[in-house]
């Protein structure tokens, strides 16, 4: 992807940037990352900010907002930041087309189809002829995995079937509770929150992924960033994922840290605790090598139902996807 100058100085300045580990006199191994401004990213960030684990680690995280995941993505190319969060299919497409994109996993908290509690709906099978509202577009991951499962167990073309309604993740949550559809799938964190107030999961994308031939979870999302730069900054790619390892740590086992979290979160009650409870799900456990085979299982998957608008002309998931720290 071609950047131009006038872009990547636009670029440095689409953000609001917030130093958050900053100490006169340490030197510390600097890092540019991109985040949108309103993303479960930041629950961990702040963690990480407030209880110092950027500075014990020896990095200074300056954190970018931005207000959509193209603005992130390109400024990742055009080299005006040095991480964001992204997914390991965007990760493998750029480096098949001589990018040198890498990643390491950040959650595999993925979302799910939900209906009503009181819903006559009890299986996948139900959902033929349903009106179904999807997060995102016919593109989105999660929905191709619900419907490579769905043609090889039911020969069910849900696309083809149901009547299918793409949106804003909270535009489909809101248009579920007010009854206007029959089904949704969305994010995880807006599924939790439907959780928790009269929903339930009809089937996990997890759960389909692992039907599929996935042995385990694998990390949807991971903190993205180039090998060069891995390679000329090895201290700050280390320090960085010891840091966010505390974070999660701490969050894994602190429900008053998601008390103290509340306020951003924007959530309390039964809420609050479905949400910490399915982030507590997400933290990555697995091996890299175990994340990265799965991945290159489910690339086969999507690959098949996506066709080249989703993964290119490579027929692989491309080698390197799965940052390794060749120190390990």
């Amino acid at each position: 992807m071609m950047v131009s100058r006038r872009m990547t100085l636009r670029l440095a300045v689409l953000g609001t940037a917030a130093v958050l580990a900053t100490r006169p006199g340490v030197a510390a191994a600097r890092i540019r990352l991109g985040v949108l401004k309103f993303g479960t990213v930041s629950w961990e960030l702040d963690t990480l900010r407030q209880h110092k684990f950027d500075a014990a680690n020896g990095i200074g995280l300056e954190i970018i907002d931005f207000a959509g995941e193209d603005a992130t993505n390109v400024a990742m190319l055009a080299g005006a930041i040095d991480m964001i969060v992204s997914d390991w299919l965007w990760v493998s497409r750029q480096r098949s087309e001589g990018g040198d994109l890498t990643l390491t996993p950040y959650s595999t908290a993925v979302g799910a189809i939900m209906v009503k509690e009181d819903s006559p709906i009890r299986t996948v099978a139900d959902l033929k002829d349903k009106k179904i509202g999807v997060a995102g577009g016919p593109l989105d991951k999660s929905w191709l995995l619900i419907q490579a499962l769905t043609r090889r167990d039911l020969g069910v073309d849900l696309s083809a079937t149901s009547d299918i309604v793409f949106g804003a993740p909270p535009l489909i949550s809101e248009k579920a509770i007010q009854g206007e559809l029959d089904a949704v799938l969305n994010f995880w964190h807006f599924c939790a929150r439907l959780e928790a107030n009269g929903f339930r999961r009809l089937i996990g994308v997890n759960d389909a992924a692992k039907t599929l031939g996935a042995l385990g979870p694998v990390s949807a999302l991971g903190y993205v960033f180039h090998d060069q730069w891995a390679n000329e900054n090895p201290d700050a790619v280390r320090g960085f994922v010891r840091a966010s390892a505390q974070a999660k740590d701490l969050l894994a086992r602190s429900d008053d840290e998601w008390l103290r979290l509340a306020p951003i979160i924007r959530a309390e009650g039964k809420e609050l605790e479905k949400l910490r409870d399915r982030y507590r799900q997400g933290i990555p456990s697995r091996s890299i090598a175990d994340e990265a085979a799965d991945a290159g299982r489910l690339y086969h998957v999507l690959a098949a139902i996506g066709g080249a608008k989703l993964v290119g002309s490579a027929p692989e998931m491309a080698p390197g996807t799965f940052w390794q720290d060749p120190e390990k």
